[in-house]
């Protein structure tokens, strides 16, 4: 036990496949202020009532029930989590555990110039914005929202609220942005930010997805290696989602491939949305409810053991069952059906999370 904290020291857990659990995504509201064709596009959606969300403290509690089963990093995610009011305090909160090292923000960038400086102070570590493309029409067309000067603020903001960490993630989706992966690293390096290439993924039922609207590492190292010459695939990535490369001036990008190739073997994360379930896998099709123990005041030994008991038994290895399919060709459309995502707000959430 830390004698300052009181908190214990971190036994840590594993699962089937000998995966630590590390890494915790927090979703801290279901809503959002844009309409991303690939995330939630959908005009309306049936938002869970307040009540429901777990406040600042109950999440707190429930990442230092995280924390003692080994995970050390935190990263806040919605919808948009910058839609939480004082979403700094927080912030605040979790960084009193001197086990949590890291707690990192991904945001839309839309609120985020005016909010930098104070997540800033309460001791955020990296901030993440999601920027698709540079094209105000294409922005537009992409979002349902006229936002784009807003985004671009928030990230210029980023850099003179002090942050020396910044990533810039564009969903690369074939036919519609693959033209701009060029610009959008000679942008980056305007912030000294590490621009990311995510692979479309279909995990959303009203995104319409497709396989052949996938722009894949290979396609996206072939037309960054036209304009730059030769990349340098980086040491091995470890947990971490993406692979990161380097360009012949020394810029560092990386590309999250998990549509073709699953990072399933070292996935330690996994999700608590906004109401307190706990998904194991970013493609699980069902969670755990950690909201119902915490509010029955349980002993945070048995909710522990709850998390515990839970790790231990996962066997998931989403995007591989997913890339399996596809070998036989049985994956066309989205994994979750956009019916049964409109009866389950839980698993909207989940689908649709950052």
């Amino acid at each position: 036990m830390d004698e300052f904290t009181g908190n214990i020291a971190p036994v840590a857990a594993q699962d089937m496949f000998g995966r630590p659990l590390k890494s915790l995504r927090l979703s801290v509201t279901d809503r959002c202020n844009l309409r991303c064709r690939y995330c939630m596009p959908e005009p309306e959606y049936v938002w869970l009532p307040r009540e429901d969300l777990l406040s600042f403290e109950e999440m707190a509690v429930l990442v230092g029930s995280f924390a003692d089963l080994g995970v050390d990093k935190v990263r806040l995610t919605g919808g948009e989590p910058l839609l939480r009011r004082d979403l700094a305090r927080l912030v605040r909160l979790l960084r009193q555990d001197r086990r949590i090292t890291e707690v990192a923000l991904t945001t839309n960038g839309v609120l985020l110039a005016e909010s930098v400086q104070d997540l800033y102070y309460a001791g955020l570590d990296r901030i993440t914005v999601s920027l698709d493309t540079l094209k105000p029409e294409r922005f537009r067309q992409l979002t349902g929202r006229d936002e784009f000067s807003r985004v671009l603020e928030g990230i210029e903001s980023v850099g003179k609220a002090g942050f020396t960490h910044l990533k810039l993630d564009t969903v690369a989706i074939r036919g519609f942005n693959d033209d701009e992966l060029n610009e959008l690293i000679e942008w980056g390096k305007r912030y000294q930010a590490e621009v990311r290439f995510i692979e479309y993924m279909d995990v959303g039922g009203a995104n319409e997805w497709k396989m052949d609207k996938v722009l894949s590492q290979d396609m996206i190292l072939d037309t960054l290696a036209r304009r730059y010459g030769r990349i340098t695939a980086l040491p091995e990535r470890g947990a971490a989602p993406a692979q990161r490369f380097c360009l012949p001036d020394g810029t560092i990008f990386g590309i999250i491939p998990s549509t073709t190739t699953p990072f399933c073997a070292q996935c330690d994360r996994s999700r608590v949305t906004a109401d307190g379930m706990w998904y194991l896998c970013l493609y699980a099709g069902s969670g755990v409810d950690l909201r119902k123990p915490l509010r029955m005041n349980m002993h945070p030994a048995h909710l522990r053991e709850i998390i515990r008991s839970g790790w231990a038994a996962r066997r998931d290895r989403g995007a591989e069952e997913r890339k399996a399919l596809e070998r036989v060709g049985l994956r066309d459309g989205g994994l979750i059906e956009i019916d049964r995502l409109r009866e389950d707000p839980h698993l909207e959430m989940h689908a649709r999370g950052g």
